[in-house]
C-alpha cells in the first residue's frame, strides 16, 4: 500500500506502533494467566484440596497433597546385626491389611548410611510397583526382606527373655537329679518375628528354657515344669481384637 501511495508513512508507522502495543498487551496477559496456572511438577494422584475457590494464596501455601503412588516406596527398619547381610537389590515381601494377606514384591533400593543411635536399628528403602494403587502414603505394612540363604538360629519366645541393661538372659532348666533347677544364662538376641526372638549366643539348640515368669526366678531356684498353660507362640500372631 505504501507502495501504491494509499496511506501514507506516518500513518503505517502508527499502525505498526499500535500492533506491537496489542502483541506487548496480549504477551503480558499470557504471562500473567501462565502466572496464575498451578502446575504438578510430577504425575500422580491429588487429595482433598486445601483452599477454596476464589481464594488469594500466599506464596508457599499448601494447596492440594499430591502423591506418586507406581512406583511407590517404603521405609522400614531392620536390626544393625543385618547390615553386612543387607544390599540394594534384595527382592522384599510387603504384606497389609487393605491386601488380605496378598503379597506385594519389590526390592531394595536405598540403605542409610547411619545407625539410629536410639534403637540401633537402620532405615532402609524398597521401591515396590503399585499399578492397582493398594499401597497408599502412610499405610502400615508388614515387610520380609529374603536373603539369598537361610541360616538356622535358635529361636525362643520373647517372654522367656529377662531384659536388662548390662545383658539380655533367659533360665535354662537343667535336670540336677533330685529335681530340676533353673539356671541363668546370658545371651545375644537378633531379629524379632511375631512372638518369637532368635539367639545369636548364649543358647544352643535343645536347650529348655522357662517361657514365662522369668522375672520372679532366681539363679538355681528349685522348679516343676507345667506346660498345661503354656501360650500358643507365633511367628505372625492376630489376635481376636486386633
Amino acid at each position: 500500500m505504501i507502495a501504491a501511495k494509499v496511506v501514507s508513512n506516518s500513518v503505517l508507522d502508527d499502525n505498526k506502533a499500535a500492533y506491537e502495543k496489542a502483541v506487548a498487551q496480549l504477551d503480558g496477559i499470557g504471562a500473567a494467566i501462565e502466572k496464575k496456572t498451578i502446575k504438578a511438577p510430577f504425575a500422580g494422584r491429588l487429595g482433598i484440596r486445601q483452599v477454596n475457590l476464589g481464594e488469594i494464596l500466599e506464596p508457599g501455601q499448601p494447596i492440594v497433597s499430591l502423591h506418586s503412588l507406581d512406583p511407590i516406596y517404603i521405609n522400614f527398619l531392620l536390626p544393625q546385626q543385618q547390615m553386612a547381610r543387607l544390599k540394594n537389590g534384595l527382592p522384599v515381601r510387603v504384606t497389609t491389611d487393605s491386601t488380605d494377606g496378598r503379597e506385594i514384591l519389590g526390592v531394595i533400593t536405598a540403605i542409610n548410611s547411619e545407625v539410629d543411635s536410639a534403637s540401633r536399628n537402620i532405615r532402609v528403602q524398597a521401591t515396590l510397583k503399585n499399578p492397582s494403587e493398594d499401597l497408599k502414603p502412610g499405610m502400615y505394612a508388614n515387610v520380609a526382606v529374603i536373603l539369598p540363604e537361610k541360616k538356622p538360629v535358635v529361636a525362643i519366645p520373647v517372654t522367656a527373655v529377662l531384659y536388662a541393661p548390662y545383658s539380655d538372659s533367659v533360665f535354662v532348666i537343667e535336670d540336677k537329679g533330685e529335681g530340676k533347677t533353673v539356671r541363668q544364662q546370658f545371651i545375644e538376641l537378633g531379629e524379632k518375628h511375631g512372638d518369637l526372638v532368635a539367639v545369636h549366643s548364649g543358647l544352643k539348640a535343645g536347650d529348655t528354657v522357662v517361657s514365662t515368669g522369668v522375672f520372679k526366678l532366681r539363679n538355681g531356684q528349685s522348679v516343676v515344669v507345667d506346660n498345661t498353660i503354656t501360650p500358643e507362640f507365633q511367628l505372625t500372631p492376630r489376635p481376636d481384637n486386633a
